[in-house]
């Protein structure tokens, strides 16, 4: 028998780097397995989905985007809302060739239906149902393939689309909402009702705001704007304006109720609407015969109400125009639903065992279909990245590990070297199975390692303080911004200050000014906390003129 011949490090970490490979791809794979839809699709091409969406009055239509930026679709094709040019129906998918390449980055649909999508490019594309000049294209021709929606958009960047049943609401980066498609409730937000043909801004009182989530339910539009303020137009007849009235408004109204309340996110169901506060909490409004306000009756609303989350904080609010369905999902994980689910009627907040609200969407809404753009983020990453994390701090089958405040953390030298800049060029110095950390605490350095191998971290707020201050020492531009948005989903008015501190030592520019606007937008409470009154000196010199400029001390 021939001696084996030893193996270099050089094919060794090149068969590891592949593996890797293999692993990471499965990580990435998008689980549309709860649409039943998907079904038709081979398995080999269902682990090539990246993105995806289901619709249509049974969610029978689909349309999905593949690692390779081409673009999809299959299913009953209703008024050529497939985009492939004609209206057969298909049961195996067929590539829309003009979308290709196209990196989308919002999808909505009506129950025309309708589609609309914005590109990476703020472009935004239509085509589908076209009898209310949803499209926007001056027709009433339904669109067969998916065409440019170029008037008055034309030298705007498009970030996000929302349709109601017939109608399309798009937003700018300048934070500008335009709108077209069907007005008989003054939905398109132009002060008549006469159908909007077009793409025309909505301005009258957003003109000289700045919008930055928008949503539709199906006869009603929202608005929520960079300071917390929201506003909505269109139908009324359930209070899903939030108006305190049933009356019907031809242009945005502020929801007066929610004053001193910064809304960061709205959904809007078939009728009602639930708001997402910067603290956590959720108010809904609106329609409530099935319950889907959570309020524990079946009484609509006419202003906003705050629902009862057993003291969770909520992190995201999701519900569809087509349908009567309430979900959210807490900053630990844990995702809640109420209103129509199926053929029962729950009226309170409900805990499921599910790791996305899009999970709720598929098993429970009638009918189930995606109430977001499917996307490969952060929560499939989490999911599926669990089994990477069985391999972390093992020490049957580490090769290194390091001692930090006389605990010990087992991980691969592999593996941190290809994740790692600081630990390829740390572990090609070293022959050491054994490093001492004295710069950093056990918990930062063990959550550090953690992300590594899992994408993700773990921590509460004022720990990912320290996590930042590694992931700026290491360079880590990935991890620095997760804990960014770690920091920013913790934030109270108890520690305002001390997040606001920690932004500006390690320059971390977005989460300082989402910071600040939070302390402007809190102020009162905020400056009555023992941090403000321990604030650095030149720190809060800073604050107090920032703050005046922002008009934090007008009367």
């Amino acid at each position: 028998m021939h001696p084996q011949s030893k193996e270099s490090p050089a094919k060794r970490l090149d068969d590891e780097r592949q593996q890797l490979s293999f692993l990471t791809r499965l990580v990435s794979m998008l689980d549309v397995g709860k649409w039943p839809v998907f079904a038709l699709l081979p398995p080999e091409e269902l682990r090539l989905i990246r993105q995806a969406c289901v619709f249509g009055s049974a969610a029978n239509e689909a349309l999905y985007v593949t690692v390779n930026d081409e673009v999809f679709a299959l299913g009953t094709n209703c008024s050529g809302c497939l985009g492939l040019g004609d209206v057969q129906s298909t049961i195996e998918a067929r590539r829309i060739d003009v979308l290709c390449g196209k990196k989308i980055v919002s999808l909505s649909y009506g129950t025309g239906p309708h589609v609309v999508i914005a590109t990476a490019d703020g472009e935004v594309y239509a085509w589908g149902h076209n009898g209310y000049s949803q499209l926007g294209n001056g027709t009433t021709n339904h669109g067969l393939t998916p065409a440019l929606v170029s008037t008055n958009l034309l030298n705007k960047t498009v970030t996000e689309v929302a349709c109601g049943s017939h109608h399309t609401i798009a937003l700018t980066t300048d934070g500008e909402v335009y709108a077209w498609g069907y007005n008989n409730s003054g939905q398109v937000g132009s002060g008549s009702t006469a159908n909007q043909p077009t793409p025309r801004r909505v301005s009258s009182c957003l003109q000289n705001k700045v919008v930055v989530n928008i949503a539709c339910g199906q006869l009603c539009s929202m608005a929520v704007l960079d300071n917390g303020e929201v506003y909505g137009w269109g139908y009324n007849c359930n209070g899903q304006l939030g108006l305190g009235n049933n009356g019907n408004q031809q242009t945005p109204c502020r929801i007066a109720a929610l004053q001193g309340i910064t809304i960061v996110q709205v959904a809007c169901g078939y009728a009602h609407t639930l708001a997402l506060t910067d603290e956590g909490f959720i108010y809904a409004w609106g329609a409530n015969s099935y319950g889907q306000l959570g309020t524990g009756n079946k009484s609509n609303q006419a202003v906003p109400t705050l629902i009862n989350m057993d003291k969770e904080r909520m992190v995201e609010v999701a519900a569809c125009h087509t349908s009567h369905t309430s979900a959210a999902k807490t900053q630990s994980g844990q995702v809640y639903m109420w209103g129509q689910c199926r053929v029962q009627a729950v009226a309170c907040p409900h805990l499921a065992h599910f790791s996305t609200t899009d999970d709720v969407f598929a098993c429970f809404a009638t009918p189930a279909v995606t109430w977001r753009l499917l996307t490969v983020d952060g929560d499939d990453y989490l999911t599926v990245a669990q089994s990477l994390k069985r391999e972390f701090d093992s020490p049957e089958i580490s090769d290194l590990k390091f001692l930090v405040d006389g605990k010990f953390i087992h991980v691969h030298k592999a593996l941190l070297k290809i994740r790692c800049e600081h630990f390829r060029a740390l572990l090609n110095e070293t022959d050491e199975d054994s490093i001492e950390v004295h710069q950093f605490s056990y918990l930062v350095y063990r959550a550090f390692l953690e992300y590594l191998y899992t994408d993700t971290i773990n921590l509460p707020p004022e720990d990912a303080i320290g996590l930042l201050d590694l992931a700026t020492y290491y360079r880590e531009t990935r991890l620095k911004r997760l804990c960014q948005e770690t920091i920013k989903r913790g934030i109270s008015e108890d520690n305002a200050i001390t997040l606001l501190s920690a932004a500006v030592k390690y320059e971390a520019r977005d989460l300082e000014e989402f910071c600040f606007k939070f302390c402007v937008n809190h102020l009162t409470a905020v400056t009555q906390t023992q941090a403000f009154n321990d604030m650095d000196h030149d720190l809060l010199k800073n604050f107090i003129s920032k703050a005046s400029r922002y008009g934090a001390f007008k009367n």
